[in-house]
């Protein structure tokens, strides 16, 4: 079951992740304390994330063979064109049991060598399964959190982007056919990063990005995010990274250090490609469980969208952006 928070990933996961290194400068075995100045940070806008999401919404659900999921992914593409992407790759394909899936890829300093990848799905879940009443669950919901959110994110993020660029590169991956998957068959989940995965659109001598961000339900009331199990399993010393940081900039309560369940999505077929990615998703921990009261319900919509949780995440983000260093 997509997002469902379990023990064990019976695909199983085997790769080598490499690590995030830092290292002090000594002399004699004391540490030799340097000032640097200090980085410019853009400040990220909740407002502007938020019409970003409404944006989406405002097309209808973004179900495949759709009008608006033509219509969103053509917008998409624009906006990544727009905010001074140096390339926006459109990766289009049939697959079986969803139909026309479209990835749209936008490239930011692309020539860096050193460079991260952000990402979130993009469509909507053609179902509203979670609803108490079953004669509504052949319902499309407008996933305003589930999917649009993180979007609506990284778009703002493309902006701030455009207007001055950070040091390393970054590729925004907006993936489709992720939430049109069945209970019980874990590969018909994030079928859009499982395509992307095995037809990433880097060159023969081109690296891979050092790491991933997958943003996932980050736009619900009052959200914390946990250190997601197969994050922590496979990516831990980027999820170190980025937890220590909103640590750093007085996010704690948003971000607590605590490891939560195990979530099949976006990030599993990265990480299997060799790019460890990490999940940031709304999901309580393994002692209360479960997700947003909106997840696959109509309730999804944008009036349960909250600009303080995009802020907080959209701030940890453009935090973690502009302060790495080549």
């Amino acid at each position: 079951m997509k997002k469902a928070q379990i023990a064990l990933y019976s695909a199983g996961i085997l790769l080598m992740v490499s690590a995030c290194s830092c290292s002090k400068e000594t002399t004699k075995g004391q540490e030799q304390v340097t000032s640097a100045p200090k980085m410019y940070v853009p400040e990220f806008s909740a407002d502007s994330a938020f019409n970003n999401i409404a944006r989406q919404v405002s097309f209808g659900p973004r179900i495949a063979n759709s009008e608006a999921h033509e219509a969103c992914g053509a917008w998409l593409a624009s906006e990544l064109k727009r905010h001074g992407a140096d390339s926006v790759f459109v990766q289009k394909t049939n697959l079986d049991g969803f139909g026309p899936m479209t990835n749209i890829i936008g490239r930011y300093g692309k020539n860096k060598e050193n460079r991260v990848l952000l990402l979130a799905h993009w469509d909507s879940r053609p179902t509203a399964d979670e609803e108490a009443d079953v004669a509504l669950h052949s319902r499309p919901i407008d996933g305003a959190n589930d999917g649009a959110s993180g979007v609506g994110v990284l778009l703002e993020l493309a902006r701030l982007i455009g207007q001055k660029a950070p040091e390393i590169g970054v590729d925004i991956l907006f993936v489709d056919a992720e939430d049109a998957g069945n209970e019980g068959d874990e590969d018909s989940w994030a079928r859009g990063a499982q395509y992307f995965a095995e037809n990433m659109p880097y060159g023969v001598n081109e690296p891979l990005p050092r790491y991933g961000v997958l943003l996932d339900m980050v736009g619900g009331y009052n959200a914390k995010f946990h250190r997601e199990l197969f994050s922590e399993s496979y990516s831990k010393p980027v999820v170190d990274k980025i937890w220590s940081l909103a640590k750093n900039i007085g996010l704690s309560s948003r971000f607590p250090d605590q490891v939560g369940g195990a979530i099949n999505d976006d990030h599993l077929p990265l990480i299997r490609a060799g790019i460890p990615v990490i999940d940031i998703i709304e999901s309580r921990n393994e002692q209360t469980g479960g997700f947003n009261p909106t997840w696959h319900t109509l309730q999804d919509n944008i009036q349960n969208i909250d600009s303080e949780t995009l802020g907080a995440v959209g701030r940890l983000i453009t935090q973690l952006i502009y302060t790495e260093k080549i």
